[in-house]
């Protein structure tokens, strides 16, 4: 009997697919939605709405006849049933550059192709309905948002003018737009906009202090946008702080994490965690990258032990341990009367530039970032691990875990791993390609090692490949649950081949 290379392809990932299913426990693929890719048609992206849903958009152009585009939108429940479906006329020149859902709209926020327009349109869509609000964001700065928040009152439209932070919030009550007060004086960086339960608002930046240390500025807003408090953390003589996030707490305390290096660059040497309480005071405490218990896990074993090693005789010696990792704090989460952190380690991968070759872009590689630099082409982001580590109330490292990253290369820095606390563990999990990838600790110790399981369609007979583009993502949804999607290739001996849109749901237990 012979086969063919499409039967052969099917038996060998079923015997993958039936692998899975036996060794995998901890992960529930519980409901999928498809929609069947046809031609060059572009995907559709998502935006949560939590216990309310999905929303899937995409962006139509070239329509003939028709002088504007028009976003085909879907609304989805929790069981992935359609609860309707419209078509959104949008000016060709405006581009998306923020969406948002709570517990009532979607946010969709649009800005001019370039700065010869700086107002803003948003649409505000009824999650029931469907039916829309168009608003007109006044803006005399020409910047182009890179961060969008809602609030009770309104939204926050964050990003730069000649490298000043610049926050402009909008107030659906009065619909009048104004910049937040504090923010339009000194460079910096704008790390993290944090809204609370209470309207409130936390606005991060980092940015130098008057001895010239680079720092982070905490500044805190009312639900109206009214600046509360202005205040700079002081860290150690020789500890930069570049880059944080924000947690409030129950009893009105503040919590800053995030990581610190050394003066003129963005390298950090290790994490830092803030205490604020209302009075103002703060304590800071500093964790460097050597002497966290499992940071080095991602390694081989023969590499780990020889850094280990390295870092052992420079104690002995009584000298400075120095680790430079390019690192992004994600989240900082409260759990079981601790506060857990996670980030993630990455670095800038270069290649070099072909012969044949001149003037600043790479012909095949316009639109995602590429640039020659000194020879090298900037060819994307390559993760290592994520880090999981775990304080109590005082700021005090309970224990550190790890989470090694293979394979992940992306042109924008995002998160991959996602946490999902449980009362006696913490799973984690990432999706590259068809894969999900998970790991289960417990504190400082691993209970469930790195484990994978394909991303199926819930039909028997039906194997899934992931499409080249590598578009494929997973994210929190709502409670114990995430979504995964992207597009797929579907093959089974009966229906044969197709490729599909996809949207999983996905819980851990």
């Amino acid at each position: 009997m012979t086969c063919s290379t499409s039967t052969k392809w099917w038996y060998i990932n079923l015997f993958f697919w039936l692998a899975a299913t036996v060794c995998q426990a901890q992960v529930e693929q519980s409901a999928r939605y498809e929609i069947p890719m046809l031609g060059f048609g572009q995907q559709f992206e998502i935006v949560p709405a939590h216990q309310n849903g999905l929303f899937l958009y995409r962006r139509l152009t070239g329509i003939p006849n028709e002088p504007n585009d028009q976003f085909e939108i879907q609304k989805l429940d929790t069981a992935f049933n359609a609860t309707w479906h419209g078509y959104l006329a949008v000016q060709k020149k405006y581009l998306l550059v923020g969406r948002k859902a709570d517990a009532d709209y979607l946010y969709l926020l649009f800005h001019y192709v370039d700065f010869s327009r700086n107002d803003l349109e948003m649409f505000a869509l009824e999650q029931g309905t469907g039916r829309y609000i168009r608003h007109v964001i006044k803006n005399f700065i020409p910047f182009s948002p890179s961060e969008f928040q809602v609030t009770k009152e309104g939204v926050l439209l964050g990003g730069y003018f000649n490298k000043i932070p610049v926050v402009i919030f909008y107030s659906f009550h009065t619909q009048k737009s104004r910049l937040l007060p504090g923010l339009q004086n000194d460079m910096g960086e704008l790390t993290h906009i944090k809204v609370h339960a209470d309207g409130t608002f936390d606005v991060l930046v980092s940015a130098r202090n008057l001895q010239g240390t680079r720092t982070i500025w905490v500044k805190s807003y009312t639900a109206q946008a009214d600046l509360m408090r202005n205040l700079p953390l002081e860290p150690e003589d020789n500890k930069n702080l570049i880059f944080a996030r924000s947690l409030k707490t129950a009893n009105n305390m503040q919590v800053i994490a995030g990581v610190y290096g050394s003066r003129n660059t963005e390298y950090s040497k290790g994490i830092f965690i803030a205490s604020i309480d209302p009075s103002g005071l703060q304590q800071i405490r500093y964790y460097n990258f050597g002497d966290l218990q499992n940071f080095f896990k991602y390694m081989k074993a023969g590499r780990e032990k020889r850094v280990r090693e390295r870092i052992a005789r420079r104690r002995i010696r009584g000298k400075k341990i120095r680790f430079n990792y390019r690192f992004l704090v994600h989240e900082l989460v409260p759990y079981k009367n601790q506060y857990v952190l996670l980030g993630e380690a990455f670095y800038p991968h270069y290649t070099s530039a072909g012969a044949g070759y001149s003037g600043f872009f790479m012909p095949n590689t316009l639109g995602r970032g590429n640039y020659i630099r000194d020879g090298r082409v900037f060819d994307g982001y390559n993760y290592t691990h994520a880090v999981v580590m775990g304080f109590d109330n005082d700021g005090n490292l309970r224990w550190d875990n790890s989470f090694e990253i293979n394979d992940v290369r992306t042109y924008t820095l995002e998160q991959f791993v996602k946490l999902e606390p449980h009362a006696d563990k913490i799973n984690l999990l990432y999706m590259f390609r068809n894969e999900l990838r998970t790991k289960i600790i417990q504190g400082n110790e691993v209970l469930e090692g790195k484990t994978s399981e394909i991303i199926r369609t819930g039909r028997e007979n039906e194997i899934t490949r992931a499409d080249e583009s590598n578009a494929s993502r997973l994210d929190y949804w709502y409670g114990n649950y995430f979504y995964a999607y992207g597009v797929q290739e579907v093959f089974s001996p009966e229906s044969g081949k197709r490729k599909v849109f996809f949207i999983n749901k996905i819980s851990s237990r």
